[in-house]
């Protein structure tokens, strides 16, 4: 059995993931697929975070363009990925997982509030937590708040599962003479504006030397091979 490279992991899912064919909102079926790739990580012994964003349901760049406050569309998408966390908790625990639901907005009906060491305790239980509201504050995106969590957990790397194999000098959908990169350094993505993750994140772990492994969430497998290192996506670091 291949063993797995990290002890400690943040994944950072899109909101997007939990679409499947739906043109919005939540395809239980689709989170209950991605739910069973988790569990099967888990139960090699890893510990894992996950950071889920909302853009299935409400994206706050959507919202300023047709005139709301952007810290009001930020709110509402943060409330969004509340919403995405509660139901990935739910196809979590139907796969049989332990889980804790981690809001950076107090909603304690609906989830715990972010505590440091709680949280450490979770992964050390053994629990999968799910992340969800980013940081709790308007003008920060959630690969900012994927960053600052994977920091504040101790985590050894940050998984983002997209919907592309990886990091491309342009966007590959929309121009097919882009190359792949098999690895990158953080300042080669800053300089060329790759948008891998904003400026903010990539700068937090350029500035605390946290990897950062872009995937396809769609590869047969896919988490499990990023975790034990193999060679799917572009590591930047």
């Amino acid at each position: 059995m291949v063993k797995p490279a990290y002890k400690r992991i943040l994944l950072k899912l899109s909101g997007e993931a939990l679409l499947g064919e739906l043109p919005y909102g939540i395809d239980f079926d689709r989170a209950l697929v991605i739910a069973k790739d988790i569990k099967d990580v888990a139960d090699m012994g890893v510990e894992i975070a996950i950071m889920i964003g909302g853009g299935n349901v409400f994206r706050g760049v959507k919202g300023t363009r047709v005139g709301i406050d952007q810290a009001a569309a930020d709110q509402m998408g943060m409330l969004a990925t509340v919403m995405n966390g509660i139901a990935l908790q739910a196809a979590l625990e139907k796969v049989g997982a332990f889980t804790r639901h981690i809001s950076a907005i107090e909603i304690r009906s609906l989830a715990e509030p972010f505590i440091r060491r709680r949280a450490v305790r979770h992964l050390e239980k053994g629990r999968i937590i799910i992340f969800s509201a980013g940081l709790g504050s308007p003008f920060f995106t959630t690969d900012t708040a994927a960053a600052q969590r994977a920091l504040e957990i101790g985590a050894e790397v940050i998984l983002k599962a997209t919907k592309v194999d990886g990091v491309y000098t342009a966007d590959p959908v929309t121009d097919p003479t882009a190359k792949k990169f098999k690895s990158i350094k953080y300042m080669d993505v800053l300089k060329k504006g790759l948008r891998v993750m904003d400026t903010t994140a990539i700068s937090l772990c350029k500035d605390n030397n946290l990897p950062i492994v872009v995937f396809n969430l769609d590869g047969k497998d896919a988490i499990k091979r990023a975790v034990c290192g193999e060679a799917i996506g572009t590591k930047v670091f």
